[in-house]
């Protein structure tokens, strides 16, 4: 296959997307968040803790302090796109984000995440 043929096949292939979860094994907090493209956000955040770079900075901390063998990362919910043409998923994966956040209240001492 050409290169043309691979970047075209690359964006028209359907993302597993949803809610994913990066979980501290050690003590049990937990960063919830989604995303249209779950491989990659995952992906990213390998990469910038790793790198030291990620932007939740007690994520970091902790990944620093324990290891990235302390750490899990996995799929809470998985979301099945319409057979719609011009479906965009963002307000579904808002809404399940929420839903989730809203279950494992995952702040201050339970987890990475901002309240609002």
């Amino acid at each position: 296959m050409n290169r043309k043929t691979l970047i075209k096949e690359y964006k028209t292939t359907c993302r597993q997307m949803g809610v994913f979860q990066i979980k501290n094994r050690i003590n049990g907090k937990v960063l919830i968040g989604s995303s249209p493209n779950l491989p990659g956000i995952l992906n990213r955040f390998r990469f910038t803790l790793k790198m030291g770079t990620c932007l939740n900075k007690a994520l970091q901390a902790e990944w620093q302090a324990f290891g990235p063998e302390a750490f899990e990362f996995g799929v809470l919910e998985e979301l099945v796109p319409l057979d719609d043409p011009g479906y965009t998923p963002n307000k579904d994966l808002d809404l399940l984000a929420s839903l989730w956040l809203e279950k494992l209240h995952p702040y201050g001492d339970k987890g990475y995440n901002k309240a609002f």
